[in-house]
């Protein structure tokens, strides 16, 4: 994708979830470098409205796309390749802890069927020393750090080279200090090109590090007029 280009747009999207409407009025520009930001209460939509980028949820109206997949017309069997553009970080890491770090980056290339023992050693090589983690690869995840274990979380959704990284709540259980390297790294990241769509409650981190937002209140999930700076 080009720089400027447009990552995910949603417009008049709506959202139905086991019989109860979530949002009813979706509207979202993303494009491609941009670190941006998305607030609202528990229960407000936010979940949903990532999910459904992600192709865990269907949107039940509107237009929207996604890394170029049509998100209204998706296939099942499209699913795997929207989801090799797009990474995922959450707040409690995932990392699969009987495994080492190497095996868990592992697992994910051979899971989206990267061949070749050279061709993953060099990307896991190479997503490490992104993320500022080297040295590691023979450890398990609780002998890491929680800011360590949330570099190995980015690693992993860097491995497949993505156009979009959704990051929820990536800092919630860091420290001040830690949470600040993870911000820093996180921004780094988009503007080597990867769009980053992080929902967050700190809105400290937000005035820190200012942004576009979007906002999910009232069944709506619409930009806000302003921008902590």
């Amino acid at each position: 994708m080009e720089q400027g280009e447009i990552v995910v747009s949603i417009e008049h999207g709506k959202i139905n979830y086991e019989g109860h409407e979530v949002l009813n009025s979706i509207d979202i520009e993303l494009r491609k470098g941009e670190f941006v930001y998305l607030i609202g209460k528990t229960g407000s939509g936010k979940s949903s409205l990532l999910d459904a980028i992600y192709g865990e949820i269907k949107l039940s109206e509107g237009n929207a796309t996604a890394v170029g997949f049509d998100l209204m017309k998706l296939r099942t069997k499209d699913i795997p390749m929207l989801r090799r553009r797009i990474g995922n970080v959450f707040q409690d890491f995932k990392l699969l802890y009987d495994r080492t770090v190497y095996e868990n980056l592992r697992f994910v290339l051979e899971a989206t069927d990267w061949k070749g023992r050279k061709k993953i050693d060099e990307q896991i090589e190479k997503v490490l020393k992104m993320v500022g983690i080297v040295g590691k690869n023979d450890n398990y995840p609780h002998q890491l750090s929680g800011g360590e274990q949330q570099r190995v979380s980015i690693a992993r959704a860097l491995l497949n080279e993505p156009d979009l990284i959704i990051a929820d709540e990536p800092t919630g259980s860091l420290d001040p200090e830690t949470a600040r390297e993870i911000m820093d790294l996180l921004i780094n990241i988009s503007q080597q090109g990867v769009t980053i769509f992080m929902a967050t409650h700190h809105y400290k981190t937000i005035e820190t590090y200012p942004g576009r937002i979007y906002q999910c209140v009232n069944k709506t999930a619409q930009e806000m007029a302003i921008k902590y700076s």
